[in-house]
């Protein structure tokens, strides 16, 4: 069966998801993380494109990505694939895949889900009970907002440096929408477009990104 073609266009928010082979490992050590947010790095400068979010799991990792071209997406998780892959078999002594087949993404509508993917990314590890509060995790964003950490992989947003003047009250406030419950039906809504190659808007905003 043919593969279902994926819609990329520049200039607006993707939630991109890839996994492991079989659900396999893909962080073996802490040096795994590291190198692989190096190669991130690296890669967004060879593609340009903004990275707003991450999150770095034992067995998949999450990325909110912006491409500042058409096949911006495509190109960076190339890059990564190649040189992370390579570096994981040959410092792990193994061959083969690494990843379990594409990576999967949705398009994001700015205005409506941007707050709510980053909420989706940066809990992962809290849904996952990996950690009790999102600081706790080290491999994912969540610190780059929520505290002002540096951090030269992460761009910031129009949304997150409009929330208020003050960067300390910034941080606050960010925080303090990460205390309240993510509505169930909105983390199923980001999942499921994600994991259907799809859109996560409203009806305007998937007109507005339909091929004619």
């Amino acid at each position: 069966m043919a593969r279902k073609p994926r819609l990329f266009v520049a200039d607006v928010p993707y939630h991109v998801i890839q996994r492991g082979n079989n659900k396999g490992v893909i962080f073996f050590s802490e040096q795994d993380y590291r190198f692989f947010l190096e190669t991130l790095q690296e890669g967004k400068e060879k593609y340009p494109c903004s990275i707003y979010s991450y999150c770095l799991l034992t067995n998949h990792f999450h990325l909110l990505i912006e491409p500042k071209e058409k096949e911006g997406v495509s190109l960076l998780m190339k890059f990564l694939g190649v040189k992370y892959v390579s570096y994981i078999n040959k410092f792990h002594n193994r061959t083969g895949t690494l990843w379990e087949g594409r990576f999967k993404c949705s398009l994001i509508d700015r205005e409506t889900y941007f707050l709510s993917c980053l909420r989706y990314i940066e809990m992962n590890p809290v849904r996952a009970g990996i950690v009790k509060a999102p600081e706790l995790y080290h491999w994912s964003s969540y610190r780059f907002r929520a505290f002002g950490e540096g951090n030269r992989v992460l761009d910031s947003d129009a949304w997150y440096d409009g929330l208020e003047n003050n960067p300390e009250r910034r941080q606050l406030l960010y925080r303090n929408l990460f205390q309240a419950p993510s509505p169930d039906l909105t983390d199923r809504l980001i999942r499921e477009m994600t994991n259907k190659n799809s859109m996560v808007g409203e009806p305007g905003f998937r007109r507005g990104q339909t091929p004619p």
